[in-house]
């Protein structure tokens, strides 16, 4: 790991933060404990053994969990009492960049947002190159991408100040490529803007971020919150939907609970170079993968460096103009997930890294538990499954020569107000949001009170009914990472769209197996327990048809964003870019080396 440097002296805990830390870290407390001890309560009734005992710390750690995730949706819930900060940008200018690693992308639609972000840049009254950092092996797809950059420099007259490179090691995969630009090119520039391949981000936005860049000498890097766009299936507009409605709740939530010890997503931020490069490089961990090898959520571990280091990492969901897109359908997301799990799990081993921040520990153990909750929650059901099989037999006549039978106490009640009281954790953040865009007025970019209103309630209900499909996705890629076997690094499937019957079948089958056995052995075991577990079970059983179905487009009537009435310039410019460029395709690649960025 990078040395230790002195912390500045400014980088001390708000008061405000450190109260809102311990009001929400004690609110998840106390439902973890209020729900263990209604569970240990009703557990008693027949007997209190190994198996309660297993479910009841079980039910501790997964409410728990989720009463965070309730905390941070509270915390955020209050609007702004004043807006965020917004200096002007000062003249002359911090040299910037804008940063692209691409990887087996498209080069078409590529170079497209290239294109409309390099018109959107001008516009806005600012200058930064824009370097495309390839990591594409196959000779054939680099010689397209190098004919995208051609096309790209004669349609935009950007020879000078866009430029294009193919690395011939990807070591490190995406870290190591903005690391190999930092330090061939990295002292060019003061500040950098990271994308991902499918960013977009407005000209007048990255203004924004290097005035807020230069009103701060020890913001080290500001992450905005990037709001997905494209989406035409079912379950990709509800992934829309909720990007666009809740998550800035969520987000305004982890910047008030985070403060200075930010969150890094990896993409759609703007980074001090030099802070970066003083801090935030990342030699592989020892060992082989999974646990081994490339730090794959590298994003989590650059943003606890640079706030070891001293430098501020702040997240301001404020900030519009950062646009992102998302996975087409479940199996899209799944693949990506996994890759995610199995770098969220690596963190284990950093959990002890000399001088992190005690919150940034705190941040690696959400990332961990993020996906080890799926594999206790998992745990729940077998424990409970087991504990009623293995539960003794109600005894009417405890006492000799008893005349009248006594009946255990029915603790159905406190079973339903568990269930509850669960589900209140899950539904009520969304609703308050709900609530609150309303007496705001934040519902008519998304068709109004009543459209909104019906727009939560359906992502409500699909997200319910594919969670245990997530559980199962979830659970194995914790398995398989546990048991030592690498995911790699997959391509990312942009477009893959909708899914035929055959494909979500062989994609969601095993789900339904393990649904057809939770079914059957409940019934035969634990037959009391079978309506309680339906939820689950039913879902699972039908998961090729839920897999298929939610590929399917939909119309704009449900999930409507504002993205979608009035696109954002940039938006418009790429569409309008890749439907030229896609009508025309260039056949033939420039014979020529593709240029480099110019130290």
């Amino acid at each position: 790991m990078p040395e230790l440097r002195e912390t500045r002296s400014h980088d001390r805990l708000a008061p405000d933060v450190a109260l809102r830390r311990i009001g929400a870290l004690g609110f998840a407390a106390a439902c973890a404990i209020s729900a263990s001890a209604i569970l240990a309560q009703v557990s008693a009734e027949d007997g209190f053994g190994i198996w309660d005992g297993m479910r009841v710390v079980l039910i501790f750690v997964t409410t728990a969990w989720l009463a965070w995730g309730a905390a941070q949706a509270f915390v955020g819930l209050p609007a702004r009492r004043r807006a965020a900060l917004r200096p002007e940008m000062v003249q002359p200018q911090p040299r910037t960049v804008v940063l692209l690693p691409i990887c087996n992308e498209d080069p078409v639609a590529a170079f497209a947002r290239v294109a409309a972000m390099d018109r959107s840049i001008a516009a806005a009254g600012i200058t930064a190159d824009i370097a495309v950092l390839s990591d594409t092996g196959n000779l054939d797809a680099v010689a397209r991408e190098q004919a995208a950059f051609a096309r790209l420099l004669d349609v935009t007259g950007g020879t000078g100040r866009i430029f294009y490179r193919n690395r011939r090691d990807n070591h490190g995969r995406k870290a190591g490529n903005i690391e190999s630009f930092v330090r061939a090119s990295g002292g060019a520039y003061e500040l950098a803007v990271v994308l991902d391949a499918d960013s977009l981000m407005e000209g007048e936005t990255i203004r924004i971020l290097i005035a807020r860049m230069q009103a701060d000498p020890n913001l080290g890097l500001l992450q905005t919150l990037p709001k997905v766009t494209g989406a035409s299936s079912f379950f990709a507009r509800a992934l829309q939907f909720s990007a666009a409605f809740h998550s800035p709740v969520f987000a305004r939530g982890l910047a008030r609970l985070q403060g200075r010890t930010g969150p890094y997503w990896g993409h759609n931020a703007i980074v001090r170079v030099r802070a970066l490069a003083e801090c935030c490089g990342l030699p592989p961990l020892t060992g082989k993968p999974p646990f081994g090898g490339t730090i794959l959520s590298h994003d989590y571990v650059e943003a606890a460096l640079l706030a070891r280091g001293g430098w501020g990492v702040e997240v301001d969901e404020t900030i519009g103009g950062s646009f992102e897109e998302g996975p087409d359908n479940i199996t899209s997301y799944a693949r990506r997930d996994r890759r995610w799990c199995q770098g969220n799990l690596q963190h284990i081993r950093l959990l002890t890294t000399p001088g992190l921040k005690p919150w940034s520990r705190v941040v690696f153990v959400q990332g961990i538990l993020a996906y080890l909750v799926s594999l206790l929650w998992g745990g729940f059901l077998l424990a409970s499954v087991v504990a009623t099989v293995t539960a003794p037999p109600p005894d009417y006549f405890p006492e000799p020569f008893q005349l009248f039978p006594v009946f255990p106490d029915d603790r159905t009640r406190e079973i339903i107000a568990l269930g509850i009281g669960i589900g209140g954790l899950l539904l009520l953040p969304k609703l308050a949001i709900l609530f609150g865009a309303i007496s705001e007025g934040r519902t008519r970019g998304f068709g109004g009170a009543l459209r909104a209103g019906a727009s939560v309630l359906a992502e409500i209900l699909i997200t319910s009914v594919i969670a245990p499909l997530m559980l199962m996705y979830q659970t194995r890629a914790v398995i398989e990472v546990l048991s030592g076997r690498d995911g790699g690094w997959p391509a990312n499937q942009r477009g893959e769209g909708r899914l035929s019957w055959r494909e979500g079948w062989q994609a969601g089958r095993w789900i339904a197996l393990w649904g057809a056995a939770l079914l059957l052995a409940t019934g035969h075991f634990a037959p009391a327990l079978s309506l309680w577990l339906m939820p689950v079970s039913v879902p699972m059983l039908f998961a090729p048809l839920l897999i298929t179905w939610t590929s399917r487009p939909v119309g704009q009537g449900l999930f409507a964003v504002p993205e979608e009435t009035d696109p954002a310039p940039v938006i418009r410019a790429y569409r309008s870019q890749l439907a030229r460029w896609s009508a025309a395709p260039e056949e033939t690649a420039p014979e020529k080396e593709p240029d480099h960025v110019a130290a």
